[in-house]
């Protein structure tokens, strides 16, 4: 598509360019020939009054002289009194000056190197004098050339500037529709973070925007799905227990055994069955520049959420960082799962009353985000990152540092579990926006944020309670 209108607009250009360069070009090559036999004419006239008052030959030469210093004027008496006589060079043939007397109208006749202008003169005896003016070639064709040559150059550039706009404007059409086959292209080998970016004429944007919320509703499905089936599977616990607890009470035997062992089994199986389709969520991590969410406005609609139970139990809260927009490769819907495990995990482990915070810190190729309680804290970080990739305690699915985890990491970043200025627990969440740097530049970045978070958090806890 791209060269078809490349070639198009360089067809349509170069007919243009023909059309007008060559008419103007013979125009060119006619005014300068008009021009040299103009001045041609002056010259003649300028001889023609002393004829009129005299046929004196040697007045007539310094007549002629005087009108023209390279020889190119010459007068040709007619046969009569001074027996005829030509003064100065003579070019034309005796045909030629005999047809314009007889004419009694100038001519223009062709000579070797060039042409000459027959001009008939009346003398005071009633006979017609004929003056020639020598017109050489290199006089017709003056300036042609360097015109020619100007209107070719002015041809050239039209038509190299009207394929480099085709070349862009062809571009500005072709990519998009290419990124927009791609995106569809890995929509259908299963990659549901596949997105592509609005831009481009209007109606491939509006092909990119319908293709994005596509995409979105398509994931969205698929994780709706996946959380029926753990959620439905969660509800066979309850009439689990009530199973085990009678089969608790069936006393000895081999029938009684074997039911044991039976439900058993079937807790290991429902807790698998949970596991499994929690763990198969579709990654929604972002794949190209118009995916991805603004992290700010999910961190202040999630603490919008949570604040009403902060309220109730009486627990201090701050957000900071949140006041301006924040882009991240991050689905909206991962970042906001994230943030509701850790914030469950602060309210369902820490005793009602205890302070929180989340910070949102924006650096150069990273953004952080940090979740802080003034709880007992965690003696082993470790194990509860061992914990949350599912290795927990037989009925405890352990999954909500495990999203934390596989979020960071699908950006090329990680979780780190530490304690807080508050007292409590820190889990730090770093979130990768290329993807590309090395381990050891996010080490730096890594403490150099962590120095300048410490007096940030403490010096605006006390904040009032409220969104920014």
């Amino acid at each position: 598509m791209r060269w078809a209108l490349v070639k198009v607009s360089l067809a349509v250009t170069a007919m243009v360019v023909v059309a007008f360069a060559v008419p103007l070009g013979l125009v060119i090559r006619e005014m300068a020939r008009d021009r040299a036999f103009s001045n041609a004419e002056r010259e003649a006239a300028a001889v023609a009054p002393a004829l009129s008052i005299t046929t004196d030959r040697d007045q007539l030469e310094r007549v002629v002289a005087s009108a023209g210093s390279d020889a190119g004027i010459s007068v040709h008496l007619p046969a009569g009194g001074n027996g005829g006589a030509d003064i100065g060079r003579r070019r034309a043939t005796d045909e030629d000056i005999a047809a314009v007397r007889a004419m009694g109208r100038a001519s223009t006749t062709e000579v070797q190197g060039g042409s000459t202008l027959l001009q008939p003169v009346a003398l005071s005896s009633g006979e017609i004098a004929v003056v020639e003016v020598y017109v050489p070639e290199s006089e017709v064709t003056n300036g042609v050339g360097t015109a020619w040559a100007v209107l070719a150059a002015v041809g050239a550039a039209l038509i190299v500037g009207s394929v480099a706009v085709a070349d862009r404007l062809g571009v500005r059409m072709v990519q998009p529709a290419q990124r927009l086959a791609e995106g569809a292209h890995e929509l259908g080998e299963g990659k549901l973070g596949a997105r592509v970016p609005e831009e481009g004429p209007k109606e491939l944007r509006l092909a990119a925007v319908a293709f994005n919320s596509m995409a979105d509703q398509v994931v969205q499905l698929l994780a709706n799905e996946r959380e029926l089936a753990a959620d439905l599977s969660h509800r066979l616990r309850t009439p689990l227990t009530v199973l085990r607890l009678n089969a608790a009470s069936l006393g000895d035997g081999p029938a009684a055994d074997q039911t044991r062992s039976a439900v058993e089994q079937l807790e290991r199986e429902v807790d698998t069955i949970i596991r499994t389709a929690r763990d198969a969520r579709p990654r929604t991590a972002a794949a190209g520049p118009g995916a991805g969410c603004d992290a700010a406005e999910v961190v202040r609609e999630r603490m919008g959420f949570w604040s009403a139970l902060a309220e109730d139990e009486g627990r201090k809260w701050r957000v900071a960082g949140a006041d301006r927009p924040v882009r991240i490769p991050v689905a909206r819907a991962d970042l906001a799962a994230a943030l509701d495990a850790l914030l469950g995990n602060v309210f369902r482990h820490t005793a009602e009353g205890t302070a929180f915070a989340v910070d949102l810190h924006n650096g150069e190729d990273a953004v952080i985000v940090l979740v802080s309680d003034a709880g007992p804290g965690i003696p082993d970080p470790e194990a509860a990152m061992a914990r949350g990739r599912g290795s927990g305690s037989d009925g405890s699915t352990g999954l909500g540092l495990d999203i934390v985890r596989r979020l960071a990491e699908s950006t090329g970043g990680d979780v780190r579990i530490g304690s807080s200025v508050l007292g409590g627990t820190e889990v730090r969440i770093w979130i990768q926006l290329d993807g590309r740097a090395s381990p050891e530049r996010r080490r730096g970045h890594r403490g150099s944020v962590r120095r300048r978070r410490g007096p940030r958090l403490i010096s605006s806890f006390n904040r009032p309670r409220s969104l920014p």
